[in-house]
């Protein structure tokens, strides 16, 4: 029939308009932007570097500065560069770090490869999205400075990820420390065990007597 698809789509929009009255909750308009916008739970915008708390951000980041993720980039909007020297990471193992880590949000598509390839669940998404700038080159070019934030941050945008993400660091941290441990407990018990005495015969060990000829 000549112009259902408008007719249904009348109905639909009725059926909307009619049920806004009944149900307010279904037709609120978000006052943005004096009221913020409630963003999904799964909505990405840019990456950001999860670093473990807010009082040395610096110096808890879980990046390693590995550079996978300048390499598998599609745009080539991340740059990084090694440090001469380590830190001790959250372990508390002597660790490279960025000294030099940017992103230019202005060439950034979100594709989020960059969290994908990450080996250390360093790199996130974030769901900040108003960046504007009145200079488009050094405005949104942004540094290690600006995209470190703390776990907890990461937990209130992306909690079920979060948990998850901080389940299974844990649970390496655990296996390390457990590997050390015995690690260290066989040295110890290697250097308490006697040693023979000089120009002492080894042992052997017993042998089974054969039959005779």
């Amino acid at each position: 029939m000549l112009g259902s698809g408008i007719l249904k789509g009348l109905a639909v929009t009725a059926k909307n308009f009619v049920g806004s009255y009944h149900d307010p909750a279904r037709m609120v308009t978000q006052e943005y932007p004096d009221v913020p916008a409630k963003l999904p739970a799964a909505y990405r915008n840019f990456p950001f570097l999860v670093t473990e708390n807010a009082t040395d951000p610096m110096g808890t980041l879980r990046c390693v500065a590995c550079q996978i993720c300048e390499k598998e980039c599609p745009p080539q909007c991340i740059y990084i560069e090694k440090s001469k020297d380590k830190k001790p990471d959250a372990t508390g193992k002597p660790q490279i770090y960025p000294a030099v880590f940017a992103i230019d949000t202005a060439v950034c598509m979100s594709c989020q490869l960059c969290v994908e390839v990450c080996p250390f669940d360093a790199i996130k998404m974030d769901q900040v999205f108003e960046i504007a700038a009145t200079d488009r080159f050094t405005g949104l070019l942004l540094n290690r400075e600006q995209l470190a934030k703390p776990n907890t941050y990461f937990h209130q945008i992306h909690p079920e990820e979060a948990a998850e993400v901080d389940a299974r660091l844990n649970a390496e941290r655990k296996a390390a420390e457990e590997k050390a441990k015995a690690a260290a407990a066989a040295a110890a018990a290697k250097a308490a065990a006697p040693k023979p005495a000089a120009g002492a015969a080894p042992t052997l060990p017993p042998t089974t007597g054969g039959p005779s000829a």
